[in-house]
């Protein structure tokens, strides 16, 4: 037997794919747009939500059978505060030009969809390792998006990846820019960025007709 059930493990593969949160939930959008623009920074922002989903998650299911009803909004706020004051923290100690570009939007994770959805629809029912796996795929399911995204926009948008020249440099014409290629710099602007998601969403339901939506 695995370590994981069958049922736990689509807890973790169905945000993958058929229940992808960004582009089945359509959630968490903003910072898909905003901070895309480069590939490193996608990553970054994926690991700070998975760290945040998966604690939070964890720690919202062990306290739920003693948070009163009519606070629990107030104390979810606190929890995923608590986490994401950590993470920018973090960041500020140790990728401190990184923290500055992504700025306010480490702050915004307080209020991102996702994980506010996920601790008043799962870790409010259900145990501390279901709701854990829960939160560690949701947010593997932002994160896919977020660097597909990423990973296009800054190869078309700058020619690079993680910051590496890796089509050729465009100043001195070598690699592809030899044949006359030149950098779209629509693709670091947030309308590029809708648009991908966009592609993604259209491919997604062109493999799968089962999730296209009745009129």
């Amino acid at each position: 037997m695995g370590l994981l059930s069958k049922k736990d493990l689509k807890l973790i593969t169905d945000p993958l794919a058929d229940n992808n949160p960004i582009t089945i939930q359509v959630l968490g959008i903003c910072s898909a747009l905003a901070i895309t623009a480069e590939l490193k920074a996608s990553i970054v922002m994926s690991i700070a939500v998975l760290f945040v989903m998966g604690l939070g998650n964890l720690t919202i299911s062990l306290m739920r059978n003693i948070i009163p009803p009519k606070i629990r909004i107030i104390v979810q706020l606190i929890v995923v505060a608590t986490l994401v004051i950590i993470v920018d923290l973090v960041l500020k100690a140790f990728a401190y030009e990184l923290s500055k570009t992504l700025s306010v939007f480490v702050g915004l994770i307080i209020t991102n969809c996702i994980i506010m959805g996920r601790f008043e629809a799962f870790a409010l029912a259900n145990g501390p390792i279901r709701s854990f796996i829960d939160g560690v795929g949701n947010a593997l399911g932002y994160a896919v998006i977020l660097i597909i995204v990423g990973f296009f926009r800054e190869l078309l948008g700058s020619g690079t990846l993680l910051g590496f020249k890796v089509l050729g440099d465009p100043i001195e014409k070598t690699g592809v820019y030899a044949f006359g290629y030149e950098n779209n710099g629509f693709m670091l602007l947030a309308p590029m960025a809708l648009i991908t998601v966009g592609i993604i969403i259209w491919v997604q339901r062109s493999r799968n007709t089962s999730l296209i939506e009745d009129n």
